[in-house]
């Protein structure tokens, strides 16, 4: 794609973010003063009852560092609503934009802009402008920040990875993961009706949330549902975080995030025997999932605790998926004590059932 095909939505976006904001939204404030001091993983755990949101109750949830990825604005199913309730609700010191945030490819098909939209982009922007650390790093379907790494652009630092240190001294990598689509190929014929399949689960998965929507259920992904049934998805699932963990034990580094597949996960594996040390023998992959099927994130708590959690938009909170704890645990605390992990129909039992453990 070169420059010339993008003047025309170069032009739409700095228009949208022109306009005027909407001044009855509720934002919260972002003063230091209606910021809980501490959090901890049983406040994300269990989830109250919303009869009024987060943000209109100054219930904010803290964290140290926020991971999104895959939010494809511009494209007709993004969950832009949902994405903006979070980031009216969760604070955070780290934001990380881990590629896909603005769908080129999509918005080069069909102009595609709603207001929802533009509020998300605003309000990142507005984050940025109030002291948040937002970094973003691009992936295929916005390539064409890419060659604007290492600028800072409103506050917003653009790289193409970047290696995030967590409260515990632990070192994470971050990429997008588009690098690894020649190892995660199961074939031509395959990729192109895994393309068509998925545009057409897309098409079902959106009808069905608008129904679910008016009957008063939550927003569940059919698929994400459809995608963990079927053999050559979870194929390529499968060598895509082999690709990235095997590109990470390249770094000195606890573990790798990502995105781009649409699959969240948070797991440990050990490394080779040649990135093997006595302190260092396992490596965390987290993925961060989407804002088009799942929308899912990865933060890292307060007290040092790395969590895979879905945006629940009828609780305003964040449900817990699953955990590892980063941060040094004290003697006294039970290292190995079992966590109870919710089970979701968008993760196999095997995911979920992971237990928090110190990777150092």
């Amino acid at each position: 794609m070169t420059g010339a095909n993008y003047r025309g939505l170069d032009r739409t976006l700095i228009d949208a973010l022109k306009a005027p904001r909407n001044a009855s939204r509720n934002t919260p404030s972002n003063s230091s003063d209606n910021a809980p001091s501490s959090v901890n993983a049983t406040s994300f755990s269990t989830p109250h009852i919303a009869n009024a949101s987060n943000a209109a109750n100054n219930q904010a949830i803290t964290v140290n560092a926020l991971w999104l990825s895959d939010i494809h604005l511009g494209c007709k199913d993004c969950k832009a609503d949902y994405l903006l309730s979070l980031l009216n609700t969760v604070r955070c010191q780290h934001l990380y934009l881990v590629g896909d945030i603005v769908d080129l490819w999509a918005l080069k098909r069909r102009l595609h802009w709603p207001e929802s939209h533009n509020k998300v982009l605003q309000k990142l922007i507005e984050l940025a402008q109030n002291g948040t650390q937002v970094m973003y790093l691009p992936g295929n379907h916005d390539e064409l920040i890419k060659p604007y790494a290492e600028l800072t652009l409103l506050n917003i630092k653009i790289a193409r990875q970047h290696i995030h240190q967590g409260i515990g001294g632990h070192k994470l990598l971050m990429l997008h993961g588009d690098q690894f689509d020649a190892d995660v190929c199961v074939g031509r014929f395959y990729a192109i009706l895994g393309d068509h399949l998925y545009d057409l689960l897309l098409f079902l998965n959106r009808n069905l949330h608008r129904l679910r929507e008016r009957l008063g259920y939550p927003y569940w992904s059919l698929a994400s549902y459809m995608k963990s049934r079927v053999g050559k998805a979870q194929t390529a699932i499968a060598r895509f975080r082999q690709a990235v963990v095997n590109y990470a034990q390249h770094y000195d580094v606890d573990g790798v995030i990502c995105g781009h597949i649409h699959q969240p996960e948070l797991s440990v594996h050990a490394r080779d025997n040649q990135y093997s040390t006595p302190d260092k023998r396992q490596i965390i992959y987290a993925n961060d999932g989407d804002w088009v099927e799942n929308c899912s994130l990865i933060t890292e708590t307060l007290n040092g605790e790395l969590q895979l959690c879905r945006w629940n938009e009828q609780s305003v909170n964040l449900d817990i998926l699953s955990s590892i704890v980063l941060a040094q645990t004290p003697p006294q605390a039970p290292v190995n004590a079992p966590k109870p992990i919710p089970q979701t129909a968008t993760h196999s039992p095997k995911q979920a059932e992971i237990q928090p453990r110190d990777v150092a």
